[in-house]
């Protein structure tokens, strides 16, 4: 009985001893807990950045379970109206990355909870079709995002989102345009 309350100073001594070498407070000023808590890791894939980043933000794999990016990836020819079909090689390496570093592979902060919100069996082929996005983006009025000509859809992460490109989408970091700071 003793025991418990020794092994509880340890941890805290512990934790101190972890916020004296990683610093106490991200650059969000939150508890540097926060950036491992919340975030996605950042894409690592030269060629899908390119591939796909010449098109839109490359999203990071984090961000929807394997199976989706499967469908997503068998379905180039018609990916949301248009052609994006690559060279066999490349495809096949990008699948491998997309799918190796899903949501439900991962479970990595935010990947974790994406890969809670959908159900087995289920790919949803957009991000903004999850649960869990829809449940943090909930309250944001559509007028501030497709009604706004400076965004457009909520597929345009970065435009809200200042380090959407490195994978944080801290909610704290939201500057919506022609709006301003995003606070719910």
């Amino acid at each position: 009985m003793k025991a418990v309350p020794i092994i509880v100073l340890g941890a805290i001594s512990l934790l101190g001893v972890g916020s004296l070498v990683m610093g106490d407070e991200d650059e969000a000023g939150r508890g540097w807990w926060a950036r491992y808590k919340t975030d996605v890791p950042p894409v690592r894939n030269e060629k899908y950045a390119r591939e796909c980043g010449g098109c839109h933000m490359p999203y990071q794999p984090g961000l929807l379970p394997a199976r989706s990016w499967a469908a997503l990836m068998n379905g180039l020819e018609d990916h949301f109206g248009d052609n994006a079909e690559l060279a066999p090689e490349d495809a096949g390496a990008i699948r491998r990355y997309l799918t190796e570093n899903a949501a439900d592979h991962v479970r990595q902060g935010r990947s974790a909870g994406v890969a809670r919100s959908v159900p087995p069996g289920v790919a949803p082929l957009r991000i903004s079709e999850t649960s869990y996005f829809r449940h943090k983006h909930d309250e944001v009025p559509t007028r501030l995002v497709k009604d706004n000509p400076e965004v457009g859809s909520f597929s345009k992460c970065e435009a809200c989102h200042r380090g959407a490109e490195t994978g944080s989408f801290d909610e704290h970091r939201v500057t919506i345009p022609g709006h301003g700071r995003w606070d719910d």
